[in-house]
């Protein structure tokens, strides 16, 4: 059962944990009181779980960019959000995203294994991340990310794939990075299309779903695909279905992590 109220879709909802389908270009939280976020959002569907012993007085124990849209999880009291943040820590919670990128990928799998760190270009204002075989690459730390094919197609006339995304480590802006280190930049991403993909109303980035066990429970939360072909917005045609989003696809993206 869901809840939507102003975008804010309601995912799940129990004695620990608020689960909640973010809209693109929302950030989470902020230090600035005037601007609407996630957590004004919350609060004012639900104050009375808002804790102003909190700095910004929810437990977000796991993050979303500003640009991407889908499942997060936010612990309603200090023992759920600290198993939560262990699971997260161990890399036990599985998270699983979809996107549409540019081009065509030529493999129907992969895994990016490369590390990323800051870039310290001051034209970009420090708020980008680079991989570590660039020259202005700062404090660069080991990550992968698992890619799988779903489908090829074109977006706006032009060449696209839906690909399924599982990150295995949880680096700022990763996906993002990973992808357009490949050279399949995502849609929409104007901050690693070097300021050029303004066309699309969005970043084509959502995190689909979140499975998160521990000792307090299990938590398994999908939302629908946004990038499907009924939002004219998308303007999305596949042309080559690879594989449909079934429990068969996420194990053959499982798989990639042995």
């Amino acid at each position: 059962m869901t809840e939507e109220n102003e975008g804010i879709v309601v995912l799940h909802h129990d004695e620990n944990y608020l689960v909640i389908n973010k809209p693109y270009d929302m950030v989470v939280n902020s230090n600035d009181p005037s601007k609407v976020t996630l957590q004004t959002q919350i609060r004012r569907l639900f104050p009375h779980l808002a804790n102003p012993g909190l700095k910004h007085e929810f437990y977000f124990v796991h993050r979303l960019d500003y640009a991407t849209s889908g499942v997060i999880c936010v612990a309603l009291r200090r023992n759920s959000a600290r198993a939560a943040s262990i699971s997260f820590e161990k890399r036990d919670a599985k998270k699983y995203y979809l996107a549409l990128l540019h081009g065509h990928v030529e493999e129907d799998c992969l895994v990016v294994r490369k590390a990323i760190g800051e870039d310290i270009r001051e034209l970009l204002g420090n708020k980008r991340m680079c991989t570590s075989d660039e020259i202005h690459c700062q404090n660069p730390r080991d990550c992968f990310t698992a890619i799988l094919v779903l489908e090829k197609g074109l977006r706006n006339g032009k060449p696209a794939t839906k690909v399924l995304l599982r990150p295995g480590t949880g680096r700022r802006h990763q996906l993002r990075v990973h992808c357009s280190h490949i050279g399949h930049t995502i849609v929409g991403d104007y901050t690693y299309s070097n300021r050029q993909d303004h066309e699309p109303h969005r970043t084509f980035l959502h995190a689909f779903r979140l499975i998160l066990e521990n000792n307090l429970g299990h938590l398994d939360i999908q939302t629908p695909d946004p990038f499907d072909t009924t939002d004219d917005k998308n303007k999305w045609t596949p042309t080559e279905v690879l594989r449909r989003i079934d429990e068969g696809t996420f194990s053959a993206i499982d798989k990639l992590f042995t």
